[in-house]
């Protein structure tokens, strides 16, 4: 069994910490840098498959310690092999050292470093993540503790159970749910899912949730075509997926507001939310 980190951050009241194909027509598979590997991997069984944790970080210092520890948790309840890829954002804060003392910590190919020169934006940061990542399998979720990775095994057993291309957690489907968020928050997330819903009838009962599974092959090729930036690029993707006619199934999961630092969701995502959406009805 892998070590853990000492002594991780404290966590707030509240917060659990226990547990955890070919493209279709006109969506060509996107290339990349670096194919999936033989390199070795961390934990799983022997020849299966391999789980490629994509981990987005700009100024995560205190939640990245835990957020790897509770990750490995997860991954040692699926017996299934996996890898941690930190893209991170030259963040003021050192996450990029803490980053480099976890890889240094934990046994070799459980963490890979795919740092940049600076905040480039999230869509793009996956696809620097994917020159980066060897797995069949491709994991998307944010680093800030929102997404508790014990949800994991949930997300692997239904896409074994459906085969479906995508796996999305929902906030918005029975088991589903939000903690920490205010009234305000609550209704502005509800409404815009409400009115992209209807707008765009993908099917999907939340389109802006960022805690994905995607086979691989399926998350480059569309990669390949996402042009929205921000935040509204977790709605176009689902979208633009449902429309090539990949399969996706959902995951109820419980959303939490941040541990530590500051949100990065401001007016400016609002207002490209709002132009995504028209461009997207009439895509």
């Amino acid at each position: 069994m892998p070590p853990r980190p000492a002594e991780p951050p404290p966590v707030k009241a509240g917060y659990d910490t226990s547990a955890a194909p070919e493209a279709p027509p006109g969506l060509a598979v996107a290339p990349t840098a670096t194919s999936p590997s033989k390199r070795p991997r961390a934990g799983g069984r022997a020849g299966g498959d391999l789980f490629s944790v994509l981990l987005p970080t700009y100024n995560e210092r205190e939640n990245l310690p835990l957020m790897v520890a509770l990750l490995v948790k997860a991954f040692e309840e699926t017996d299934e092999a996996f890898e941690i890829v930190i893209i991170d954002d030259a963040s003021p804060d050192g996450t990029g050292a803490v980053a480099r003392r976890l890889q240094a910590l934990y046994p070799p190919h459980t963490i890979t470093l795919a740092p940049r020169p600076g905040k480039l934006g999230l869509g793009s940061s996956y696809t620097h993540g994917l020159r980066h990542a060897a797995g069949n399998y491709i994991f998307i979720l944010d680093a800030d503790l929102s997404h508790h990775p014990k949800f994991i095994p949930a997300f692997v057993a239904a896409q074994r159970a459906g085969g479906h291309d995508i796996i999305s957690g929902t906030r918005y489907a029975d088991g589903g749910g939000v903690a920490g968020w205010s009234l305000r928050r609550k209704l502005v997330s509800r409404v815009a899912n409400y009115v992209a819903g209807v707008l765009l009838s993908p099917g999907v009962s939340d389109l802006t949730g960022s805690f994905r599974l995607y086979k691989r092959d399926v998350f480059e090729a569309l990669m390949g075509v996402v042009v929205s930036r921000g935040y509204v690029f977790q709605m176009e993707v689902v979208v633009r997926a449902v429309k090539a006619g990949w399969s996706v199934g959902e995951v109820p999961i419980t959303f939490v507001d941040r541990l530590y630092g500051e949100s990065k969701l401001g007016g400016m995502e609002v207002v490209l939310y709002l132009e995504g959406l028209w461009m997207l009805f009439w895509a």
